[in-house]
């Protein structure tokens, strides 16, 4: 049985923000793999109706680093709250979740 697997979200406003981050994350071997996109948000912040444009980052890595991407998310993140969503890996292609286990710490 490979070892339990997650995806984490999070998104910043900066894309080079963005592209540290997922690079940081890889050479850490904290994330097996960071992808990118480009998304629009809309949300309510300290009372204010906002629409932004950001880049998520999909961070594919162990449930066991989880903690230690959020802490260098945290770290390295400009926002005041960044999001940070863990979402479980309930299944997959074994391979590929093997890949994750074996590209990470």
């Amino acid at each position: 049985m490979t070892e339990p697997c997650c995806m984490i979200l999070t998104t910043t406003d900066d894309p080079q923000e963005a592209e540290r981050m997922a690079e940081l994350l890889v050479t850490r071997r904290l994330a097996a793999c960071v992808q990118t996109t480009g998304i629009t948000s809309r949300y309510i912040w300290k009372g204010k109706f906002t629409r932004q444009d950001e880049t998520l980052l999909i961070i594919k890595t162990t449930t066991r680093l989880a903690i230690e991407v959020e802490r260098a998310i945290r770290e390295n993140h400009s926002y005041e709250v960044p999001e940070i969503i863990q979402v479980p890996i309930e299944r997959g292609l074994d391979a590929y979740l093997q890949w994750i286990a074996e590209s990470t710490l």
